[in-house]
């Protein structure tokens, strides 16, 4: 049996913008055994998928050690650097789907354009090599959660960096006001995020025991977006997740431009993006200017809409509205 290693070492996020170009990648090579390298805390992710016979966990591409035979195939989902390529060439691949890098002149591949959505990116990478990806099919079923928060409005602190971290301060103002209306709310976020998260629910009111940042792995996480009425969060994994699952959202956008990583352009009225319309570093250590001009009156504004059509919808019609602030 043929072996086909896939690298994709980033995060929940980038995992989840790659699943239409896995699925893809199965459908194509049926009889062969598909191993991703990716880091270990994702697999239960990977599960959902159902498109991986073998999860290979590593960190960053440099941990990855291959001790088995050569790779029919190895396609880079990682990125166009060379740290990933000179990786893949060490697996002794016969072949190498990626996108092409000054470095490697005799490797082929379509040029990187950094402003692709991702999930396009990996789709047109695999089409490079004649195999058809359908970029709509990022669905997942929603895992069984131990604990039922259904219905809930989730309200994700966490963001992977500072430039992409909404102010406390107005979070908690959104929470009191969902509060007032008689909503459930449950606050999610990582461990680093549960400190934050307990002042937030302090200063909003909301009991301590609706703070669910740190106390979730990420199937409990994954269950509590599903079942939510509407996500709040900014440009994370979470925003991917509740994507995925088919869940409302508000997602407030900073640095980046939701076009290139937020929720799919074909989606029209399902997920409410927010944005100052400006660009910046997606990885500063403060908060980035156009993320703090989305105030808190437009984020309760864009929740009550999104609240509204949750109560009045009969279907399961998706899409995305993107809404400039400021």
């Amino acid at each position: 049996m043929s072996v086909v290693l896939v690298l994709q070492a980033r995060g929940l996020g980038d995992l989840l913008t790659a699943v239409p170009a896995l699925r893809a990648l199965r459908r194509a090579r049926r009889n062969d055994h598909l191993v991703l390298a990716t880091p270990h805390r994702l697999r239960p992710i990977v599960d959902v998928i159902a498109s991986v016979d073998e999860i290979l966990p590593i960190a960053d591409p440099q941990g990855l050690r291959w001790d088995g035979p050569p790779p029919k195939l190895a396609v880079n989902l990682h990125g166009a650097e060379a740290t990933a390529i000179v990786e893949l060439t060490k697996t002794g691949a016969e072949r190498i789907l990626t996108y092409r890098n000054p470095a490697f002149p005799e490797i082929p591949g379509p040029d990187w354009l950094a402003d692709r959505h991702p999930i396009d990116r990996w789709c047109h990478l695999l089409e490079f090599d004649g195999i058809g990806a359908d970029r709509r099919n990022l669905g997942l079923v929603p895992p069984v959660a131990t604990t039922s928060h259904r219905d809930c409005v989730v309200v994700h602190i966490g963001a992977g960096a500072a430039a992409r971290r909404w102010p406390a301060d107005r979070f908690a103002a959104v929470i009191r006001h969902l509060l007032v209306l008689g909503h459930e709310v449950v606050l999610t976020g990582d461990e680093c995020d549960r400190d934050e998260a307990l002042g937030i629910a302090a200063r909003a009111g909301l009991s301590r025991h609706r703070v669910l940042a740190g106390q979730q792995n990420l199937i409990e996480l994954s269950a509590t977006v599903a079942e939510a009425s509407v996500v709040l969060c900014g440009d994370t994994g979470v925003a991917h997740l509740a994507t995925a699952f088919g869940t409302r959202t508000v997602q407030l956008f900073g640095p980046t431009p939701p076009e290139e990583s937020g929720p799919p352009g074909h989606l029209r009225n399902r997920h409410e993006v927010l944005w100052a319309g400006r660009t910046g570093d997606r990885e500063a250590t403060t908060p980035d200017s156009g993320l703090l001009q989305i105030g808190g009156t437009e984020v309760i504004a864009a929740l009550d809409r999104q609240l509204h059509k949750r109560r009045g919808e009969a279907t399961s019609v998706t899409g995305v509205s993107y809404r400039r602030v400021g």
